[in-house]
């Protein structure tokens, strides 16, 4: 197993890396609405969100020699399923056929205060 890390994504706020990869496959730890610039949580809606949270991922997985287009899971964790259509209309702009399997989660709490979390599963 390879850590992966990368300052084009935020860092760590704990003992996990932002990825693995483990021979083709890589396993991204969740990514959220965090400006890797600055470490803070972006200043925008539910879709800028979750943008910014898939241009997380696809720091990590480029850092592990993968992309978007590689995924081949998904899990989301949201805030509140009231936003589960615009995170879609976003989530539909990173990802293309044949699209990753999925699944949607609502959680009661983050560790700190956004909409939304995204973990992936890429083959490369």
């Amino acid at each position: 197993m390879q850590p992966i890390s990368t300052d084009e994504a935020p860092a760590s706020l704990g003992p996990y890396s932002q990825g693995i990869r483990d021979g083709d496959t890589i396993y991204t730890s969740g990514q959220g609405p965090i400006d890797p610039d600055t470490g803070e949580v972006i200043d925008g809606d539910i879709r800028e969100q979750t943008a910014q949270t898939l241009e997380n991922l696809d720091a990590v997985l480029a850092a592990g020699g993968g992309s978007l287009d590689d995924v081949v899971k998904t899990t989301v964790y949201v805030a509140d399923m009231g936003d589960y259509d615009a995170i879609n209309e976003a989530y539909a702009e990173y990802v293309s056929r044949p699209y990753p399997a999925r699944s949607a989660v609502e959680v009661g709490e983050f560790p700190v205060e956004i909409g939304v979390e995204i973990e992936v599963v890429a083959r490369v």
